[in-house]
């Protein structure tokens, strides 16, 4: 039985098939956290001479370890022909909403690779109709295009290492284990301690409701 294909491979050959040679990709990291900011990313490759061998492994970040998406990111820093990375935090979230970050996120991440990209791809989400940047929405886009699976290792990468370095200005908290996503440990922490800067206050949380009737 023939081995199967490695995922980047497969990931890089669906831009190739897109028929141009520099193809940006967008994605983001954060979206469903409690705390932390949203990280925003884009990745254009030169789909004619990206380094195939040090991409095989690539794919959509939530199906890596955190030793392979660290080796990823280093190889898309090396191997793309820009990165651009756009931090939204918790307060412009809170003013703003979280959809319309994330989608204001994404168009700010792709203008910033500047001219290069033929083909601009998002994961999902159609950009506001003001948005005169032409591009092609693709659902489930982590898993199928190089672009944006790439874009989500170096968001979600990024993301991990701000939580990592902050976790020691909020001990208690767990920031270094569940990277402010919603967890027991994550819920008990703000019933016990309350609120940081870097909490989502816009969000409903059973936590925040509690925190507040013991108030």
């Amino acid at each position: 039985m023939p081995a199967s294909r490695p995922p980047g491979l497969r990931l890089l050959a669906h831009d190739r098939r897109l028929g141009v040679r520099y193809v940006a990709g967008t994605d983001e990291a954060g979206r469903g956290c409690l705390a932390g900011p949203l990280v925003v990313a884009a990745v254009c490759f030169d789909v004619e001479r990206v380094n195939r061998r040090r991409l095989r492994e690539l794919d959509d970040s939530k199906r890596l370890d955190p030793d392979r998406r660290s080796r990823l990111a280093e190889a898309i820093l090396d191997s793309a022909a820009a990165v651009a990375v756009v931090v939204v935090s918790s307060d412009q979230i809170d003013k703003r909403g979280l959809h319309r970050s994330n989608l204001s996120g994404m168009e700010r991440a792709l203008r910033a690779l500047g001219p290069r990209p033929e083909v601009y791809l998002t994961d999902g989400f159609r950009l506001p109709a003001a948005c005169t940047l032409e591009h092609r929405a693709i659902v489930g886009g982590d898993g199928r295009s190089a672009a944006i699976a790439a874009a989500s290792v170096i968001a979600k990468t990024t993301r991990d290492r701000y939580m990592h370095d902050i976790a020691g200005s909020y001990p208690g908290y767990g920031f270094e284990q569940h990277v402010g996503y919603i967890t027991e440990e994550h819920s008990n922490a703000v019933r016990r301690l309350g609120v940081t800067p870097l909490h989502r206050r816009s969000f409903d949380s059973r936590a925040y409701a509690e925190l507040a009737l013991a108030e």
